[in-house]
């Protein structure tokens, strides 16, 4: 503390850091991107562990027998299926009622903003239907959730057929402390959402759904099955939920404990468990498996049905059965027995998961990087942003140039507070347009041009956001004339405590859109000035822009996956994530294109604005 109150001290590091500022800022990048690659290096994770006790062991007996006969009841469900065209209702409620359930209904409707082309649907109707078996052994103030989403065609046929053999199953045993709800939704999230908003008694997104007419108790964790093949090869676990939530991490540690002991081969994002963490391949294999995850938490949409839960502080976790070409086989008694045991050490909990992390990333199901490892790689980016404003705030706070008089020149110390807030208001005004307008001049569009609904709030997005290039440009010329000096020097200081301040909260919330943010906007904000080539800063500030950021992610993100694209096919999926971006906000409530729209994009405008500031 003596370094900084006293004023001399406090002056030579201000002047140390002023004068080394652009190699300090080059360090600090490049050591917080090399720290991030480096987390998935074996020393920098840590080996998963089962942190509650009512979890830590898996010494119970799991005896579900019954897997041929779920298969048998999910090739009925199928049968019915096809012959209704849709959710077979009446099937579904007799079915559950006579393996002892207390079975509800629940209508629901929906009308999307825009038609979401991907499944050919703008008004939803649908129907969920859910069974309750009772506790007999606890008041019945908690509860555990099994669902099973009723999808088009012959898939997730045999996730229903397995969620009603449990169903029989766990109706004849006795150990049960929770309720367990056995739900089969319908139209996936939407009906999920429609049932969450039910259970709870809220509505927060506008949706039409009949009340609920049978609760159970505080739903505790909450599981969904997705199965579409009689034999599965391995088990995947999917984990990201709504904007970036993740659930506690017991709950992933008690899947692979159990397929640990059962003998299944579980896989994250699709990619096996390796030992070789010292090789170079096992380490690239390490890197991918957390790069798709931190790309996957980033979009902010929800991976699966579990999802949603999330936002209800409820645990929760989707299972998807994967068939590939691989020689090991499970079959659905083995699967049945592994779900058994899942529920059975969830039966034990006497309170909520809490003892585990909720923020990690996850390189294997073996090893997971807690956010007191990644948070560093952040803060190397964020700092830049603090030295760059550091060295501004010295600069404005030296003495005011003097003129042939002796006194010192007004347009240069004084400019003026219009100069610098009308490209504040103007590009928030920018971002509020590419928030709002592309969903109300839908039917303007349509009517002007030979495009669809979605088309057109893609392309009416795309060219808000390309207007706005132009918009923003010299503003503050609109008010005060020319600019000063000192007034794109005072923009820019606001613009980097602002977009410090904007990084930081969204990396609180969910870290990798946070770092994918910083990593790309933050060079450009510590490079722009108005002295600069004009042209070439130009091209790179774009390259660095959101809707850039997004386009490259796309591509990356298809690499990770191992399905690489074509530019022309790439552009396709670029513009059906944009559609799927706007109608994950207004139908589940995602929070990441209204930051983009309403935040992050006017804060990259004033740093475009200061380029061309003149």
């Amino acid at each position: 503390m003596g370094l900084l109150s006293d004023p001399n001290r406090r002056q030579a590091l201000i002047k140390l850091l002023t004068r080394l500022n652009a190699p300090i800022c080059f360090v600090c990048y490049f050591a917080g991107v090399a720290w991030f690659m480096g987390l998935a290096f074996e020393p920098f994770t840590l080996r998963t562990y089962m942190s509650e006790n009512a979890m830590g062991s898996t010494m119970v007996e799991e005896r579900f027998p019954a897997g041929e006969r779920a298969l048998a009841t999910g090739r009925e469900f199928a049968a019915h299926k096809k012959k209704v065209g849709g959710m077979p209702v009446d099937w579904l409620v007799k079915t559950m009622q006579a393996r002892g359930l207390e079975v509800f209904t629940q209508s629901f409707s929906r009308t999307l903003p825009f038609p979401d082309e991907n499944t050919e649907r703008y008004v939803v109707k649908g129907t969920n239907v859910y069974g309750i078996l009772r506790a007999p052994r606890a008041p019945r103030t908690e509860a555990l959730v099994l669902s099973a989403p009723c999808t088009p065609g012959d898939n997730n046929n045999q996730a229903v057929g397995l969620l009603l053999g449990l169903a029989h199953y766990f109706r004849n045993q006795v150990y049960w402390a929770k309720d367990i709800i056995f739900l089969v939704n319908e139209h996936d999230l939407i009906g999920m959402q429609a049932w969450l908003e039910g259970y709870h008694h809220t509505n927060v997104t506008g949706m039409d759904w009949s009340p609920l007419q049978g609760r159970g108790g505080s739903i505790q964790a909450a599981l969904s099955l997705e199965l579409s093949s009689d034999v599965v090869t391995s088990l995947d676990i999917v984990l990201e939920g709504l904007n970036g939530q993740l659930p506690n991490l017991d709950l992933a540690n008690l899947f692979y404990a159990f397929c640990q002991k059962i003998g299944v081969l579980c896989t994250i994002q699709g990619k096996l468990q390796r030992n070789d963490w010292d090789s170079a391949s096992g380490y690239n294999h390490a890197v991918q498996t957390m790069m798709l995850m931190v790309m996957k938490q980033a979009s902010g949409r929800p991976w699966g049905d579990h999802g949603l839960f999330l936002r209800y502080h409820i645990e929760a976790a989707t299972v998807k059965g994967v068939n590939s070409f691989r020689h090991y086989k499970t079959d659905a008694t083995t699967i049945g027995r592994l779900l058994e045991g899942m529920y059975r050490k969830l039966n034990n909990l006497l309170e909520r998961l809490h003892q585990s992390y909720f923020f990690y990333l996850l390189p294997s199901l073996s090893h997971f990087v807690s956010i007191g490892y990644y948070m560093p790689a952040f803060g190397l980016l964020a700092v830049i942003l603090l030295l760059r404003a550091l060295d501004l705030w010295v600069q404005l706070s030296a003495q005011p140039s003097r003129t042939e008089d002796g006194v010192a020149g007004t347009e240069q110390s004084n400019p003026g507070v219009l100069s610098v807030l009308t490209p504040l208001v103007i590009s928030h005004l920018t971002g509020a347009a590419l928030y709002m307008l592309p969903v109300r001049f839908q039917e303007v569009a349509v009517e002007h041009f030979p495009v669809s609904e979605t088309e057109a709030v893609v392309l009416t997005a795309i060219a808000v956001y390309t207007a706005g290039l132009a918009l923003p440009h010299n503003t503050h010329r609109l008010l005060s004339g020319e600019g000063t000096e000192m007034g794109w020097r005072v923009l820019k200081l606001v613009a980097l405590l602002y977009l410090a301040v904007l990084l930081g909260c969204t990396a609180v919330i969910n870290f990798s859109l946070g770092f994918i943010l910083a990593l790309t906007l933050v060079p450009a904000a510590a490079y722009v000035t108005p002295h600069v080539p004009k042209a070439l800063s130009a091209f790179f500030l774009v390259a660095l822009s959101p809707a850039c950021t997004l386009l490259f992610s796309v591509f990356f993100f298809q690499e990770l996956q191992e399905m690489p694209v074509s530019f022309q096919d790439g552009w396709l999926l670029y513009l059906s994530v944009i559609a799927q971006g706007m109608l994950d906000h207004y139908l589940y409530g995602s929070l990441v294109f209204p930051l983009v729209a309403l935040l992050v994009y006017p804060c990259w405008l004033l740093f475009w604005n200061i380029l061309f500031w003149k």
